[in-house]
């Protein structure tokens, strides 16, 4: 069964939607492109962070474990597509959704 947070990160992929969240410790703003699991079975997201709180420079991509998010919010706003795709994730090892594959493609 998947968390709260799982699904609140999936339907903002699904609609496009920016989320804000806290993460180490510190405020994120992300748009969420693909979620599923690790290698260990955690929920985990590949995200764009473009605003917030960092300890490096934004915007940047983010791999998040689901389980050390907290107060996650879906919000309306633009969509950040995010920087080079030159190299392949290795944060999502079990793709549920990818919004590049499942959800623009579809359109």
């Amino acid at each position: 069964m998947r968390s709260r947070t799982y699904t609140l990160f999936r339907n903002a992929i699904l609609g496009e939607q920016q989320v804000v969240c806290s993460y180490d410790g510190r405020r994120r703003e992300l748009c969420p492109h693909i979620i599923g699991s690790n290698k260990s079975g955690e929920e985990v997201v590949l995200a764009w962070q473009f605003a917030g709180e960092s300890s490096g420079r934004l915007p940047q991509w983010r791999c998040l474990r689901l389980a050390n998010v907290g107060n996650a919010k879906a919000r309306e706003g633009r969509w950040y597509a995010g920087g080079s795709h030159k190299t392949s994730q290795k944060c999502v090892t079990e793709i549920d959704l990818d919004i590049n594959i499942h959800v623009r493609k579809l359109r």
